[in-house]
């Protein structure tokens, strides 16, 4: 989402992801479903529904560069905060109050850009260690959120016939990548992929802020 960000408009990005997306999520959580917790999932997704509604209506109608320019900064934030996570000993627990507001905003966030990084951030402090657990509540929550947004999306002509064909033929390529991301992740250095990847988000971030200004 980040890269096709600086050549075309969210508004044509937002739906192809979601598609691409919702075939991964009923995988992860089939497969993780042991470790799904109903005291996590549930107040989130209602919560990401909730933000989802005024993020998808922006999508829409805010101007592309602004919301390039938002996007930008919410990826340079998104970034900072994994660094900072992988580099701190405390994990202690969130409130309900930071807990509704990251539902919410998660909820805009994924009404606009697709990107659930935040809801992600979240999750990872209420599961236990296991990246099952993880996969498990978080892919919960993304089913819920990707059929509304389908949904939405639909109604708003946002998601057009056009935007699944392309949906459609990236699907196949998305299972690829999938497959080998559960085969290898038992085997790979977690830490050191999560730090390339939370940089790689500053850096990409940085460079779409700037771009936008």
């Amino acid at each position: 989402t980040t890269i096709l960000s600086f050549g075309t408009p969210n508004v044509n990005i937002s739906p192809i992801d979601l598609l691409i997306g919702y075939p991964t999520n009923l995988i992860l959580t089939w497969e993780n479903r042991k470790k799904l917790d109903s005291k996590v999932y549930l107040p989130l997704i209602a919560l990401v529904i909730i933000g989802s509604i005024p993020g998808v209506f922006m999508l829409k109608n805010v101007n592309t560069s602004i919301i390039k320019l938002i996007f930008g900064v919410v990826v340079i934030v998104l970034g900072l905060e994994m660094l900072l996570r992988e580099y701190s000993k405390d994990s202690g627990k969130s409130s309900r109050i930071l807990l509704a507001i990251i539902g919410v905003a998660s909820g805009v966030l994924c009404g606009l850009f697709g990107v659930g990084a935040l809801l992600a951030a979240y999750v990872s402090r209420v599961t236990d260690d296991s990246s099952s657990s993880f996969k498990a509540n978080i892919s919960a929550v993304f089913i819920v959120d990707n059929t509304f947004r389908i949904i939405l999306y639909s109604t708003l002509h946002i998601l057009t016939l056009d935007t699944l064909k392309r949906g459609l033929i990236l699907i196949p390529f998305v299972l690829i990548g999938l497959i080998a991301g559960m085969k290898y992740s038992s085997i790979m250095n977690k830490n050191l992929a999560k730090k390339i990847t939370a940089l790689l988000l500053v850096i990409s971030g940085i460079s779409l802020v700037i771009k936008n200004i």
